[in-house]
């Protein structure tokens, strides 16, 4: 069983920062990473993601606060969150994808508390 291992949230207060990180085992090859968020009451939603050769992307409401990057020697993936509003409180999942011959395979991390006071 891959596990994705997550690190980096807490409590902050509206306009501050935090960074998560999420590791994923180095001997798989790994495709895109990316950072998904469940508020209560709401559907998951992808927050950011970036592909193995750096290409971005981003959900409108993060976009020019959020900042998503990886380090492929180390399969690690971090998400740099600046301006946190309580709109911005949720349970963060890291996900990561592998490409097989019998198509993809989409890994989870266990979540990581962010929320941001008013």
């Amino acid at each position: 069983q891959v596990q994705l291992v997550e690190s980096g949230g807490g409590l902050v207060q509206n306009g501050g920062s935090l960074r998560l990180s999420c590791a994923a085992p180095i001997s798989i090859s790994i495709n895109t990473m990316g950072w998904y968020r469940q508020a209560p009451g709401k559907q998951r939603e992808l927050v950011a993601s970036i592909t193995s050769g750096g290409s971005t992307n981003y959900a409108d409401s993060v976009k020019d606060r959020f900042t998503i990057s990886r380090d492929n020697a180390k399969n690690t993936v971090y998400l740099q969150m600046n301006s946190l509003k309580p709109e911005d409180t949720a349970v963060y999942y890291c996900n990561a994808d592998r490409r097989t011959v019998r198509g993809r395979i989409d890994y989870w991390g266990q979540g990581t508390q962010v929320t941001v006071s008013s």
